[in-house]
């Protein structure tokens, strides 16, 4: 059982609910908060404060005062009115992770909802029902109010959910389960909305399998290296230690103990003085990516523990504050610095798939055919990788340099992170089809070797890889191996 408090939810915690289907509950202590700045929204409703979102309309409308009897129209008014994104839905784990960051977010007692809210999306979560939530339409400041509010309808018992591997209306979901769709009072659907938690959890997501494909990036260019007889010594820890970068040292140390035993291997001066940059250099390359990868979780990890909503409620409701947590920056950035760090993973692999099928540049047969002129071999795949790895280029530009006003230029700059995260999750998908497909050539390189004399870490890969894609003793439709590989890297 995962126990949100909203302060201390970390990504492992976030894998188990997404993966294992963890059960989730609310803490006791953090209910005990939500129910007070509940009953603060409560007093400053009955007292007819001036409170934005609360008695208030919402960006330009801002200073446009809603009677009491008004508020929870206004608060439905809201969600309907914001439900406007647009486009395929965001995979259905991207959906789970979002109803797991609202509730943590409004666990923390700063939001104003009755504890009802925050129990009814954990009865999602534990009960498998996920909201269809259009991946188009939010900024990434103001919260992502678009998605979110898709989110938010499911929860009143509108729209449609993904539940026991189908897409429904939401009230059929509901009827199976038992559970009953909220009416929003005063705050509550400002409070579902404005936040990060559609970028968030995009981010993640895209963070967790990022992560699993930089290792397994290690490993298949040990094959690599196997198959082209690659130079050891480049791996040596006194060059890394030289250079100071953590990261750049670990990686070498890993390629080390992955080639520990191999026989393929070679030292500088037996076939060559120096390996091509793609083989020498992975350590720094693969390094640097790692560096941003360790910046994106920390980023993410303060993120999933964040208040993101606006206005924010302290002191009992002495003091209520309109802000901008809601601004997406911190993650837009983290998300375009995971964009480059994996379309690097990319970019030297394609570099090495070209080494494993240019006869110019290795002793194997020319595009590793079988019978090469007949057959043709790993020719087009390469192909494949380039035009991959293109298109991370520019899915890679930066998305959190753009800006365009909105809400009659009271919301000026906003961050366009969930942009950012969902262009992140791209680039992973086609990274990890362009190491598939250097997996798929080392593969094969290597078995002309001699699998016998591969090392024991590399040759066990190598084992777990055959079962998917077999050796090549005769063209066929690559398409498929690419895609079963690809499909097997991902689980």
């Amino acid at each position: 059982m995962i126990q949100l408090t909203g302060n201390t939810l970390t990504i492992n915690e976030i894998k188990k609910v997404l993966f294992d289907n963890e059960r989730v509950e609310i803490a006791k202590a953090s209910m005990e908060k939500v129910n007070q700045s509940h009953e603060a929204v409560q007093r400053i409703v009955k007292e007819k404060k001036v409170v934005y979102g609360i008695t208030t309309g919402f960006g330009k409308f801002s200073d446009v005062y809603i009677d009491s009897e008004n508020v929870e129209e206004l608060q439905l008014n809201l969600i309907h009115s914001h439900a406007c994104g647009v486009g395929e839905p965001f995979p259905e784990m991207v959906s789970r992770a979002m109803l797991l960051l609202r509730a943590n977010a409004l666990s923390k007692g700063f939001s104003g909802v009755r504890p009802l809210i925050i129990e009814t999306l954990v009865q999602f979560i534990n009960a498998g029902i996920h909201p269809v939530v259009p991946q188009q339409g939010s900024l990434g400041a103001s919260g992502d109010l678009a998605p979110l509010s898709h989110l938010a309808l499911a929860i009143m018992g509108e729209g449609e959910v993904f539940y026991k591997g189908e897409r429904v209306p939401t009230e059929v979901a509901l009827n199976d389960t038992g559970i009953e769709p909220v009416t929003l009072q005063a705050k509550e659907g400002l409070a579902l909305i404005n936040g990060t938690q559609a970028m968030t959890a995009m981010g993640v997501v895209a963070y967790i399998e990022a992560e699993q494909l930089a290792k397994q990036s290690e490993l298949i260019s040990s094959i690599t290296i196997e198959a082209l007889q690659g130079i050891i010594d480049a791996f040596d820890e006194d060059v890394h230690v030289a250079r100071g970068y953590q990261q750049q040292v670990d990686v070498a140390r890993r390629m080390r103990e992955y080639l520990s035993d191999s026989k393929l291997i070679t030292r500088q001066g037996e076939l060559r003085v120096q390996d091509a940059y793609s083989l020498r250099c992975i350590p720094q390359v693969h390094g640097a990516s790692w560096q941003a990868l360790d910046y994106v979780k920390e980023k993410l990890e303060i993120e999933i523990n964040a208040a993101t909503d606006n206005p924010l409620i302290f002191d009992d409701g002495e003091k209520v504050i309109s802000g901008g947590n809601f601004h997406g920056q911190p993650i837009a950035i983290a998300m375009d610095f995971m964009k480059i760090a994996v379309a690097e993973l990319a970019n030297i692999s394609e570099r090495r798939i070209e080494r494993l099928v240019n006869p110019s540049l290795n002793d194997l047969p020319g595009f590793l055919s079988p019978e090469p002129g007949l057959q043709s071999g790993a020719m087009i795949m390469q192909y494949a990788a380039a035009s991959l790895v293109s298109e991370n280029k520019t899915l890679a530009h930066p998305a959190s340099v753009d800006s365009i006003p909105s809400s009659a230029n009271q919301e000026d700059h906003v961050s366009m992170g969930t942009i950012a995260a969902r262009h992140a999750y791209q680039i992973i998908q086609n990274s990890r089809r362009v190491l598939a497909i250097e997996m798929i050539c080392a593969m094969q390189g290597a078995e002309y070797r001699g699998i016998e004399k591969m090392a024991t870490a590399t040759k066990e890969f190598y084992d777990k890889g055959r079962e998917i894609v077999p050796s090549i003793v005769k063209d066929r439709i690559f398409s498929k191996d690419i895609e079963a590989l690809a499909e097997w890297l991902t689980v």
